[in-house]
């Protein structure tokens, strides 16, 4: 099943209801960019803001923590209601005790990796999460361009998912996702795509989102 989750960051955030209501009936999640401008050089939503996101979304949301103290904060967006919440493996102290808290209160876990975070580092909580996060730009901006160079990874953890926990692990993609990449990423193994600019800066963002999914429906991984 091929999911594809709009990221807010490059949303019209004085007019979020709108822009949400243009990607709704096309989108599977919406994904919503948390950073702190201390785990990365930017600042998007605070914790308030994110809970008014969460409620008022036509879409369940898929929360993507970039920040510095998911081992306190993480479980707070689970609390709030979003459907699936991913924190940075980098910024935990205590990932299997995040993990765990995520899950009892109520949200799927996600787990991200940077770029030069290596695949194996998650293997011993592969067990214990619902999605994997690979991130194929460096995270903090909206707009980058698509890290190839993230393909093997993305390879070895579908290897992983389809040896030990076929069906249970969403893998999912973040940054550069487009027209142009998405066939790449989908051959590599992701099954579940975020994709900002490409989305909002569409002249229709809905027709966006399906383009996006039949190319991935199109695309057959190359293991």
């Amino acid at each position: 099943m091929i999911r594809i989750c709009p990221s807010i960051l490059n949303a019209d955030r004085s007019n979020l209801g709108s822009e949400i209501s243009r990607i709704a009936k096309q989108s599977d999640l919406l994904h919503l960019d948390v950073m702190d401008n201390v785990f990365v050089p930017n600042q998007t939503f605070t914790l308030a803001e994110s809970q008014k996101i969460i409620a008022e979304s036509a879409l369940p949301v898929d929360t993507h923590l970039m920040i510095a103290d998911p081992d306190e904060q993480a479980h707070l967006y689970a609390k709030a209601g979003s459907k699936s919440v991913t924190f940075h493996f980098e910024a935990s102290k205590a990932p299997g005790a995040t993990i765990a808290r995520i899950a009892t209160d109520g949200a799927r876990v996600g787990v991200a990796l940077k770029p030069t975070t290596p695949f194996h580092v998650i293997a011993p909580f592969l067990e214990d999460i619902d999605m994997l996060l690979i991130m194929t730009v460096e995270p903090g901006f909206g707009g980058q361009s698509f890290m190839t160079d993230m393909l093997p990874k993305i390879q070895e953890a579908r290897t992983e998912i389809d040896a030990h926990h076929f069906g249970k692990i969403w893998l999912q993609v973040d940054g550069g996702i487009s027209l142009e990449t998405i066939a790449l990423a989908r051959s590599a193994g992701a099954d579940t795509f975020v994709a900002g600019s490409a989305v909002f800066k569409a002249d229709i963002p809905g027709v966006m989102v399906d383009q996006l999914r039949a190319l991935a429906e199109n695309t057959k991984p190359s293991q």
